[in-house]
């Protein structure tokens, strides 16, 4: 059974049932107290035809009782006067006719002409007619008629009794306003069953609709649901869940690209030295160097390009335990200014012997330090500097470390005049095997890891790696870390 039949049979017994027992409690209620089912009909009969106070009701039962046993007492003034007393109290009163001439009426209905003209006619002997109503200007009144004959007279009474507005007004149409109230309730019902049924099976469906879109393996679209209550709480972290599944896919996708690249990389940077070694090593089985001076050259250009396999295989080797965190960091707490003062002379003597001018800016008074491992720091600014030597361009090489503190964290870029990136290239330079220069020239080298190598070394000391460039003029590569808070 769908969960749309559910909730409209559910709603359904919501009108039912109460319906049902407020029936069934009725007609209970008719037999506990009519001692019969047969009256049922003239429950409602009975309860209109009834003044609804008791000194009419017993002023009734005595009128009739006394138009059978003594009529004469009901042409008696006296006797007259004391019911009209007890009725004049519940607005009611008496008027007597014999023939077609009035013989007594009540003081509260000789104020009103009205009431006497137009009475019923005499109908039979000991005959009661319950409830003639009549209106005058703005009232209503009921009348009850008592026929008797004495003395060979017809003799009618009547007790006539000023009706309540509201008690009328329901007695006359309550009929329609039950079946008003009942078809109000019954509408009301269904419009909400049906308001709430789409409001609920709509979301449901939209999650269905979902699950399958999951199934097909499509995860590009979304699911939007508002709300607190619980279905739209479960969108909500169904969405949730589709959009964590499409970013794993995505973040896989992405690896297996990479994984792809890394392979076709590794294959051409491998391929590369160990053609050269095995041409040589074939030079020298084929006796191609056939002199000591030949044989001397040969042996270290195979020496030189087992040393670029090497390189590369160590650099690859670091790039995958920083990436998978297993490269272990030994950090101490360094101050940097002396830190910087040493490294600037070390990199003043090597890139002297490259003819490339190096000017280090350092703006930064002694006592800052930072936590850092000394091994693994130089190698990223050193992997920067060979990646800056190996673009130069320009007939007068330089570059220049620019050292200064910002806030909580010491910076330092290092700007170079060589030949630039496009901005488009910028954001892939820390890209594993990523190389400006695509066809991979001896001219640049490189193994396509040092600024992939330097990032990673960098996040690992809580620090960060950033790059500006403009073409023809040169690149600034930017590594900032946190400085260690004075206790």
């Amino acid at each position: 059974m769908s969960i749309r039949l559910k909730l409209l049979l559910s709603y359904a017994a919501m009108l039912i049932i109460p319906l049902i027992s407020i029936l069934l409690i009725s007609l209970l209620l008719v037999v506990f107290y009519q001692g019969d089912i047969q009256n049922l009909k003239s429950v409602y009969e009975t309860t209109e035809n009834r003044f609804g106070h008791e000194a009419v009701e017993h002023a009734a039962k005595e009128i009739k009782r006394s138009s059978t046993r003594h009529p004469e007492l009901l042409l008696d003034s006296s006797y007259l006067d004391e019911l009209s007393e007890d009725l004049e109290s519940n607005d009611s009163g008496i008027i007597v006719r014999t023939g077609n001439s009035i013989y007594y009426r009540s003081s509260s209905i000789q104020q009103n002409d009205q009431l006497v003209t137009d009475l019923p006619p005499y109908h039979q002997a000991n005959s009661v007619n319950d409830y003639i109503e009549r209106k005058e200007g703005n009232t209503n009144y009921v009348f009850q008629q008592f026929d008797f004959d004495f003395q060979s007279k017809q003799v009618s009474l009547f007790i006539i009794s000023k009706e309540d507005p509201l008690t009328y007004f329901i007695r006359k149409y309550f009929p329609t306003l039950f079946v008003c109230l009942l078809l109000i309730l019954i509408v009301t019902h269904l419009l909400l069953t049906t308001y709430m049924s789409k409001s609920i099976i709509r979301r449901i469906e939209a999650l269905r609709k979902a699950a399958r879109e999951m199934k097909n393996g499509n995860l590009d679209f979304q699911l939007n649901m508002q709300g607190k209550d619980e279905i739209s709480q479960l969108g909500m972290a169904f969405e949730d869940m589709r959009s964590r599944m499409q970013e794993s896919i995505q973040v896989q996708t992405q690896y297996e690209e990479n994984r792809k690249e890394l392979i076709a990389s590794i294959s051409h940077d491998l391929r590369t030295p160990l053609t050269a070694i095995r041409g040589y090593i074939d030079g020298v089985i084929e006796g191609v160097a056939d002199t000591p001076e030949k044989s001397m050259k040969y042996m270290k250009t195979i020496a030189a390009k087992a040393g670029e396999l090497e390189h590369l295989i160590n650099e690859l080797f670091l790039y995958s335990k920083l990436d998978l965190n297993r490269q272990p960091f030994q950090f101490e707490s360094v101050e940097l200014l002396p830190f910087l003062n040493d490294l600037s002379e070390e990199l003043h003597f090597e890139l002297e012997k490259k003819s490339i001018l190096f000017e280090p800016d350092i703006h930064m008074s002694a006592g800052p330090s930072v936590l850092m491992d000394r091994d693994q720091f130089k190698r990223v600014l050193n992997n920067i500097i060979q990646n800056s030597v190996r673009y130069m361009d320009k007939p007068s090489p330089a570059i220049q470390m620019k050292a200064y503190l910002q806030g909580d964290k010491a910076v330092i870029a290092i700007t170079d005049n060589g030949i630039g990136m496009e901005a488009d290239v910028v954001q892939h330079i820390f890209d594993r095997f990523y190389r400006v220069d695509e066809s991979r020239s001896a001219k640049t080298g490189g193994s396509g890891l040092g600024l992939a190598i330097a990032k990673q070394i960098m996040e690992g000391h809580n620090g960060m790696i950033t790059a500006s460039s403009q073409l023809t003029m040169g690149t600034t590569i930017t590594i900032s870390m946190p400085v260690q808070s004075k206790e």
